[in-house]
């Protein structure tokens, strides 16, 4: 009979005869895994590994390599926001710390600046470029898979590894972010480390391994706040289950675990508050400037309760946005609830395999009920379900900003669950109730693919039908042992299990499989993208298929398809402008740029005569226009730094009536460019007082399509 095996440093590695499996033969008992006999473990302990297994996983990185980096150069600057502040951080050493959104450091983004280190620094040597941007992310894809196949190799085997690692490459949500510029990239790189070093303090209950966990956590936190820390349950609870020690050992160790999470992040806010606000930008997001009340309210608790303010629904692009709104938030994520990783907005994102992992999971942890305490498998279904489902549960529930790409922190998860589940149920599929629960899973995974394919019934409707056949085969087959029946010749055993396996994979991952595919092909902009066989931009209301997005790029609509300002009442044009009449013209999906559209590379297009301009400033600012993603694209489009009057959404206090006007005494601001985006004079703070007092002292004057108060001589 098969069997599993731990080898002396306590990993569990797969025998040559498939191991055995966590669902055995006959009912369970209850075998600590000291005492299973050595087999193949000890000679990958040496080094000395099948053949199979170094090119099988070479082969995975270099497949998941091409399919992120492949005419990566054709997404631009895809989403300007973060590209400019990139672009500052390649000029400007404090504007790279403190993740300016300018190169003169007026202020940040509306997140922490981790994320925007790494393609900033690539920038400095290589020169700022889309590429030199977005290879670093497609890079951190390539690092996230090779590190999810290696965590669940050391607990299931390298056959477990590879499902898992090609699951998570080919789920359309991870394949849109490696491939973008969000922060989500660093995020979820960081989140897979921290499972990694948290498997390794598990099998020896090994306090280091846990505090550089807790390190790498604390850069989650610095690259998107507290979503980083809703692993933290999952981790922690496998740790304090499993780790081979007394269980106040287990709880000491975890205080290390939270020394390095302290350690990180809070050196780099003691940094950041400590700093004199002269010395630094304003802190976007916050009402006084504080890091500290970002983390804690516009970007943490106010996303969940909706109360962080600005516009509302599901916020809107760059991660900004506002709470509550649009019919208990129905904008962007769907409504809130128990359903919405399955809906419109989020199931195509990352749930094609999310059935199966719920299925594998529960029938983990049942089969391994009897388990010594210090099981691996087990701790590992107790992490990564840990994971699952509360952030699963968060972003399901949140009634604040929640954007479908949210989703990528789920990927890693699900398939980690389906890597080890669908791995030790063909192991012990002997073993009826195993058999059962492996068909079940693969049913489950065929049927849903063809429902989530079917919410776009005009692309590759034949698909829909070919899943729900393979998953009914594939079903059939694991059940009745079509591998093993004594009727079929030993010699086309072999065949037959490799004909079972390929068409299981194929009737659970060909629907995402091509989902990802056609997410790859199409070059994505905009603030809010969206996987899928459409290019999107900025994300809204009535979609494709439902999912948020305003018109794509090219399209001659403004944007929301019903043609009228936001649902909330907030008076917005379609287009994002504070009023009709506004200077920003144009179709501009992602936001409205200055007298003109959004450009193919996502940066946008001011008008000719509005760039030469701004070009031609010698001010330190050469601008100032509300809302950041139109001095993001004026930034872009000229070279130049632009104030984002207001901060995201324009309605961040700065800068105030007072600080604006010394600017202006100082002549540090070339011309205010009236109108903008994002809010207007809403949100938070307003900036109505500083367009009143220009308006009343300069001369407007029309460039292009934009009306414009030169402020300096």
């Amino acid at each position: 009979m098969s069997t599993t095996v731990t080898p002396p440093d306590q990993t569990t590695v797969p025998t040559t005869d498939q191991t055995a499996p966590a669902v055995p033969e006959a009912p369970r008992q209850a075998v600590p895994e000291q005492t299973r006999p050595a087999g193949m473990a000890s000679r990958l302990l040496l080094g000395n590994q099948p053949r199979w297994i170094r090119p099988s996983a070479a082969a995975l990185l270099a497949f998941t390599a091409v399919l992120y980096l492949w005419n990566l150069e054709a997404t631009g600057y895809a989403n300007s926001f973060y590209a400019a502040a990139i672009q500052a951080g390649t000029k400007d050493w404090t504007a790279l710390l403190f993740g300016s959104l300018d190169a003169g450091n007026a202020i940040t983004v509306d997140k922490p600046p981790a994320a925007l280190w790494i393609p900033a620094l690539v920038g400095r040597v290589f020169g700022f470029s889309p590429l030199s941007m977005l290879v670093p992310q497609a890079l951190m894809g390539v690092a996230a898979v090779g590190l999810l196949y290696l965590t669940i190799k050391r607990v299931s085997g390298p056959a477990a590894g590879l499902l898992a690692g090609g699951a998570l490459a080919l789920t359309p949500v991870a394949a849109l972010m490696f491939r973008f510029n969000n922060p989500d990239a660093l995020l979820t790189l960081c989140l897979v480390l921290a499972a990694y070093l948290t498997t390794r303090a598990i099998e020896k209950a090994g306090w280091k391994w846990l505090a550089a966990a807790g390190a790498v956590i604390g850069l989650a936190f610095l690259t998107k706040m507290l979503q980083g820390f809703l692993i933290v349950p999952g981790l922690a609870l496998a740790y304090l289950w499993a780790a081979p020690t007394t269980l106040g050992r287990r709880f000491l160790h975890l205080l290390a675990a939270a020394g390095g999470i302290a350690l990180v992040a809070g050196s780099y806010i003691a940094l950041f508050q400590l700093t004199p606000a002269s010395a630094r930008p304003y802190m976007a997001g916050s009402e006084t400037n504080s890091f500290l009340e970002l983390t804690f309210g516009y970007n943490g608790l106010g996303r969940i309760t909706g109360s962080e303010g600005g516009i509302g629904g599901g916020g809107m692009p760059g991660g900004g946005g506002g709470g509550g709104g649009f019919g208990g938030n129905v904008g962007f994520g769907g409504a809130a609830g128990i359903t919405r990783m399955f809906g419109t907005s989020f199931g195509g994102e990352v749930s094609w395999l999310l059935p199966s992992a719920l299925i594998l999971l529960g029938a983990g942890l049942w089969f391994t009920r009897r388990e010594a305490r210090t099981s691996r498998t087990r701790a590992a279904l107790v992490l990564w379900g840990g994971w699952l489902l509360v952030t699963a549960g968060i972003l399901s529930f949140m009634s604040g900003t929640v954007h479908p790409y949210y989703a990528v922190a789920l990927a890693p998860a699900i398939a980690a669950l389906v890597g080890i589940g669908a791995v030790e149920l063909w192991r012990g599929r002997n073993y009826l109730p195993a058999r059962i629960t492996l068909a079940a899973t693969v049913l489950a995974g065929s049927v849903w693919s063809a429902v989530l394919l079917g919410r776009d019934a005009t692309w590759l409707p034949w698909m829909r039908v070919a899943v729900v056949i393979l998953g009914v085969l594939a079903a059939a087959a694991l059940l009745l042992r079509l591998d093993s029946l004594q009727a079929v010749p030993a010699r086309l055993r072999k065949t037959a299990t490799a004909t079972v396996v390929a068409v299981s994979l194929l009737a659970g991952g060909l629907g995402s499989t091509a989902w990802t595919f056609a997410t790859a092909a199409q070059p994505h902009s905009g603030s809010i993208p969206t996987s899928g066989p459409t290019a999107s931009a900025m994300g809204g209301f009535g979609g494709q298929n439902g999912r948020a997005g305003l018109t794509g790029p090219g399209s001659s609509g403004s944007g929301l398809t019903d043609g009228s300002g936001l649902p909330d009442g907030s008076g917005l044009a379609p287009n994002g402008a504070t009023d009709a009449g506004s200077a920003f013209g144009g179709n501009a999906p992602g936001g409205a740029v200055p007298g003109g559209a959004m450009g193919p590379d996502g940066s946008g297009t001011a008008n000719s005569e509005l760039t030469a301009l701004l070009k031609a400033s010698t001010a330190k600012w050469s601008g100032i226009v509300s809302g950041a993603s139109q001095a993001a694209s004026l930034e872009l489009a000229t070279g130049t730094n632009v104030i984002a009057l207001g901060g995201w959404n324009g309605g961040d206090p700065y800068p105030t009536l007072a600080q604006f006007q010394e600017m202006v005494a100082n002549g540090e601001i070339g011309y205010f460019i009236s109108g903008g985006g994002m809010g207007g004079g809403g949100g938070r703070g307003g900036n109505s007082e500083v367009a009143t007092w220009v308006a009343a002292n300069f001369e407007a004057q029309t460039v292009g399509s934009s009306t414009v108060y030169k402020l300096t001589d």
